[in-house]
C-alpha cells in the first residue's frame, strides 16, 4: 500500500485492506470496493479511523441469475451426464427412454433460498418455463407482480419438502453458514437437485457428499466452495452426479461495467461532496 501514499480516496477489487495497510494511509476517507459486499476490508478498523466503504451492491446479479437456468437446465436436463458419457465413447440411447427421460422445467417446483438482486432476476426469468416457484426469505416480501404471478412464499421447511430444484441465493451470516446440512437434504424430495451459485459455507460439504453418494440428492451443481481453488483430491469430484464450476457464476462483461460505473460515481460524489449511495 505505499504506493497509496497521502490519496484521499482507494478503489480495490481484490486486494484486502487491513489494520496495518490503514496505518499507511493517513490521509484516506474513501475506499470504494467494485464487489456485492467489502470481504476483503477490514470494516471495524476502517469505521475507528472514519474512513467511509462503498462497495458495488447487485453488481454481477444478472449474470449470476442467467448462469443459474443454465445451472438448472445442465442437471435437469441430463446436458452433464450426456457430455461425460460421449467424451469416454459411450452413447447414452438410454437417456431418451420413458424411464429415464429428463423431466422439463414446466412439470416442476424451483424453489429458491434468498430473495434479493440474484433470487428477484431468478424469479423473473424463470417464469416463461412455467415451472412453480417457491421463494423463502425471511427478510424480504415478494413484489407484488410476483404475487401476482403465483409466486409462492414460504417456509423453509415447505420449500424443501416440496421443491424439486432448490437454489440458493444467500448472503453469509452466521445463521446461514452451513444452513444447508444433512437435515435439510433428509427433507429434500429424493432425487431432487441442488444449485448453489452464492457461497460454498452455505451448505455442509460432507452432508452434501452423503446425500450425492447416496443417491438421494438427483445431482447438484456447485460453482461455489468452502475453499477455493477445490483441491484436487476433494472428495466431490469424484462423484458423477454432480457439475463443478470455478466460481464463474457471476463473470461477465456486463459485469464489470456494472462495477466500474458504480465505483466511479462513489468517488464522484465523494469528490463533491455529496453522501454516498451505497455505504457499507
Amino acid at each position: 500500500m505505499r504506493f497509496v501514499g497521502k490519496a484521499e480516496v482507494l478503489v480495490t477489487h481484490l486486494a484486502p485492506v487491513s489494520a496495518e495497510m490503514l496505518d499507511r494511509m493517513p490521509a484516506l476517507k474513501l475506499i470504494a470496493v467494485s464487489r456485492g459486499g467489502p470481504v476483503s476490508i477490514d470494516v471495524a478498523s476502517v469505521r475507528r479511523r472514519g474512513v467511509l466503504v462503498c462497495n458495488a451492491p447487485g453488481r454481477n446479479a444478472s449474470a449470476v441469475a442467467e448462469f443459474t437456468v443454465g445451472a438448472i437446465l445442465v442437471e435437469t436436463r441430463m446436458i452433464r451426464a450426456g457430455h461425460e458419457a460421449l467424451r469416454k465413447g459411450v452413447w447414452r440411447g438410454d437417456l431418451y427412454r420413458a424411464d429415464r427421460a429428463a423431466r422439463e422445467l414446466s412439470e416442476m417446483t424451483v424453489g429458491l433460498i434468498g430473495y434479493g438482486a440474484v433470487g428477484t432476476r431468478l424469479v423473473r426469468l424463470l417464469k416463461p418455463f412455467g415451472c412453480r416457484i417457491l421463494v423463502n426469505d425471511p427478510y424480504a416480501q415478494l413484489a407484488e407482480q410476483d404475487r401476482l404471478d403465483e409466486v409462492k412464499q414460504v417456509s423453509l421447511e415447505a420449500l424443501l419438502r416440496q421443491s424439486d430444484v432448490v437454489s440458493l441465493h444467500l448472503r453469509v451470516t452466521p445463521e446461514t453458514i452451513k444452513l444447508i446440512g444433512s437435515k435439510q437434504f433428509a427433507a429434500m424430495k429424493r432425487g431432487a437437485y441442488l444449485i448453489n451459485t452464492a457461497r460454498g459455507v452455505l451448505v455442509d460439504a460432507n452432508a452434501l457428499y452423503d446425500a450425492l453418494a447416496s443417491g438421494h440428492l438427483g445431482g447438484a451443481m456447485l460453482d461455489t466452495f468452502t475453499i477455493e481453488p477445490l483441491p484436487p483430491h476433494a472428495p466431490l469430484l469424484q462423484l458423477p452426479n454432480v457439475t463443478l464450476t470455478p466460481h464463474i457464476a457471476g463473470a461477465s462483461v456486463n459485469t464489470v461495467i456494472i462495477a466500474a460505473q458504480a465505483v466511479a460515481e462513489e468517488v464522484r460524489r465523494h469528490l463533491r461532496g455529496l453522501p454516498p449511495l451505497n455505504p457499507c
